[in-house]
């Protein structure tokens, strides 16, 4: 297994795309974590990019819309097929919404399935809140009625959707992880989705609780030889991070904490690091 460590678009938008690319490049990055782009000069500045370095993507699906579920199934497998013009390691699809009846979210893990079977290209379901996964409770459902279903696992929203660090989800937190393709390396805690700085220590627990399943989602791929494992660093910009009243001054750096998330990944991982 070969883990890859990759840097998310979301809170560099303002950089110029080649400015953003090179940025993530010389930082140590083995790619990027993006949505694609939608004008044809973008997409080809970060295909050819990609080409030249060798560098690695997941394809970010988050766009997928419609007045109506009709709509919405169809913007969904429209915006699936663009994603895989960029050869990625695999897609991270936003699926569905919360308020969807578990029938109509099946459908959209069928579509995507379907999709995967005919492309070749794994669609992944992030466990993001408003999404099909926004919490252990509704994705419990998803893996007793589709057993090919796999997520990326974002247990960040799940600490904050329920308050906890998962103390009573215990089965259900193991299936996820068992089921786990792609992981977000960000810290959440009982009242967010994002600690305010990894490094502090008052969120040391949270960081050793996060640790811990990432380390038990390595060995599961490990042994179910996934030849690789993509990991994103996600602390995002505000509001996910903290700022300071009136001023509006985000608490730390975004790309610091990402890096900072990028180097533990990279010591603590060194053996799959290829």
């Amino acid at each position: 297994m070969n883990i890859k460590i990759l840097s998310p678009l979301w809170g560099l938008e303002d950089l110029k795309y080649d400015v953003f690319l090179d940025k993530v490049k010389n930082a140590g990055y083995d790619g990027f974590d993006t949505w694609i782009p939608e004008d044809k000069k973008g997409k080809k500045l970060l295909f050819d990019y990609l080409q030249k370095h060798e560098m690695y993507i997941v394809a970010h699906q988050h766009e997928a819309n419609g007045k109506n579920f009709t709509e919405f199934k169809k913007s969904f497998l429209s915006y699936l097929n663009i994603c895989a013009e960029a050869d990625p390691i695999l897609i991270n699809s936003h699926t569905g919404r919360d308020y969807f009846t578990l029938d109509q979210n099946l459908q959209l893990i069928d579509i995507a399935q379907n999709f995967s079977d005919k492309t070749g290209v794994n669609v992944v379901h992030e466990t993001h809140r408003g999404r099909v996964g926004y919490s252990p409770q509704m994705i419990d459902e998803i893996f007793k009625a589709r057993k090919s279903f796999s997520i990326t696992a974002d247990f960040s929203h799940w600490v904050c959707v329920t308050e906890s660090m998962l103390e009573n989800f215990t089965s259900i937190l193991t299936e996820a992880i068992k089921r786990s393709r792609h992981i977000h390396l960000r810290i959440g805690f009982e009242q967010g989705p994002q600690v305010s700085d990894p490094r502090a220590p008052e969120w040391k627990y949270a960081l050793d609780n996060f640790l811990s399943w990432w380390d038990r989602i390595v060995e599961q791929n490990y042994v179910s030889k996934t030849e690789i494992l993509p990991l994103t660093t996600e602390f995002g910009p505000k509001p996910y991070m903290p700022a300071i009243p009136f001023s509006n001054v985000p608490l730390a750096d975004q790309f610091t904490l990402n890096c900072y998330m990028k180097d533990l990944a990279d010591l603590r991982y060194k053996k799959f690091r290829n």
